[in-house]
């Protein structure tokens, strides 16, 4: 491995691969870190038992911010939409989910007025200003937007539904409506995971000059008069002209070491991460082959069918799904209780389900997003930007209005067009 970069990327996930896609492209010599030995960060895929298991249940936004990035660096996405279709359940009672022009009409959930108020809703948000809602929780929005009682937990619903955060009266009413209106957009489910997104990055960076060195870690880099010098767990050390980091802050902090200012420190420790518990199972057959979606109402499971829509087995027959409970940050995390939860769930919907079962992995506290968007953050999140001249950050929890694979990959371009840009600057002054 050389020792001198013009950027050193830590972190070989989505953030990472496009920033390096960038970089490359511009003639910059690039090295990604990575201290897996596998890349991909939160958008890997496990192969288990001949079926393709993301970490959780994944959907793209086709909508968002960065469907036209990834079109630009030629990566194709194979899959499609799921059905819309599926059931709400309330204290054992199911209604159809009012999720198509025939589930308002025929809901048990709504009365006739919280139909036409439900409608009324979701063009609102398709239309809506959401600068108009920075200082607002999503709590407080539902209750200002939805007068009726079950109008506001059903937009609790699409709020977890969108976002996987379950915290709405913390999180800013801004970013999670930012979302909802992605979602209202459509979503598509990858066919063979969301490995084959970081496949052709992979790939395609290789392919650029970009060099990647897995299963080692950034243990600290420090800034010297002309550039950075970073000391890895292989006890070598690297020296480059920027830094990019798509890393967690918690990591960030690490590496930072003594060379962290105050408004990193007092940023970076009021972070909170999404958190989540997943079962991954893939089954011979449903026992009830017609439930392909459902949530609970007033608890936070979330239960879908996604190879319905994706190829997500080399069998053909097998069916692979996700069960997934939200969790809330004050929630005190027990792994065998919260198996127990989601196991009992889908045996709401599907009963008898282990008798078909080929393969099931749970993963009790799963790191969906590494920032909890809170009001007043935007500001804090660039002072910790600016803090130190060459570093950048890129990743889910560095975009100020957008989280999630969004976040991820708009501000590794950002920061990729950063960097360039700064070059660019300091070629003509040369």
């Amino acid at each position: 491995m050389d020792n001198k970069w013009d950027v050193v990327i830590v972190g070989g996930g989505l953030a990472g691969y496009v920033a390096a896609n960038y970089l490359a492209k511009a003639g910059m010599s690039i090295l990604i870190i990575e201290k897996d030995k596998k890349v991909g960060g939160r958008a890997r895929t496990d192969k288990i038992n001949q079926q393709f298991f993301n970490l959780g249940p994944h959907a793209f936004y086709t909508k968002g911010n960065a469907a036209p990035i990834l079109q630009e660096l030629g990566i194709e996405l194979h899959g499609k939409s799921p059905k819309l279709n599926g059931l709400l359940i309330d204290n054992r009672v199911e209604y159809t989910a009012p999720f198509t022009p025939l589930g308002v009409l025929t809901t048990g959930l709504f009365s006739w007025k919280e139909r036409m108020d439900w409608l009324n809703i979701l063009w609102k948000i398709k239309s809506m200003k959401i600068e108009n809602l920075s200082e607002q929780t999503f709590q407080q929005w539902v209750q200002e937007i939805a007068q009726s009682k079950n109008v506001q937990k059903l937009l609790l619903i699409l709020g977890r539904l969108s976002t996987y955060c379950h915290a709405p009266e913390k999180v800013s009413a801004r970013v999670i409506v930012a979302h909802l209106k992605m979602v209202l957009g459509g979503v598509l489910y990858i066919d063979k995971g969301w490995q084959t997104i970081i496949d052709q990055l992979h790939n395609k960076s290789v392919t650029s000059g970009v060099q990647i060195q897995t299963g080692v870690r950034v243990n600290e880099f420090k800034m010297t008069e002309k550039n950075f010098r970073l000391s890895l767990s292989t006890e070598e050390e690297l020296t480059c002209n920027y830094v990019l980091s798509t890393t967690g802050p918690r990591e960030l902090m690490k590496m930072l070491g003594d060379n962290i200012t105050q408004a990193q420190l007092d940023f970076f420790t009021q972070v909170i991460p999404v958190k989540g518990a997943s079962l991954d199972v893939a089954l011979t057959q449903l026992p009830k082959p017609n439930r392909l979606f459902a949530m609970e109402v007033t608890e936070p499971f979330y239960y879908s069918v996604h190879s319905n829509a994706a190829i997500l087995s080399e069998n053909e027959n097998t069916v692979v799904l996700h069960v997934f409970k939200y969790l809330h940050p004050d929630d005190n995390i027990n792994g065998k209780l919260l198996k127990n939860e989601l196991e009992q769930f889908l045996e709401k919907i599907q009963p008898g389900w282990q008798n078909y079962k080929v393969s099931s992995r749970f993963m009790p506290t799963i790191t969906v997003n590494q920032r909890l968007p809170q009001i007043g953050e935007d500001h804090k999140l660039q002072c910790s930007k600016l803090a130190m001249s060459g570093l950048y950050l890129a990743g889910d929890w560095t975009s100020p209005h957008s989280i999630l694979s969004e976040g991820a990959i708009i501000s590794a371009k950002q920061a990729a067009e950063e960097i360039i840009e700064k070059e660019q600057r300091l070629y003509c002054a040369n």
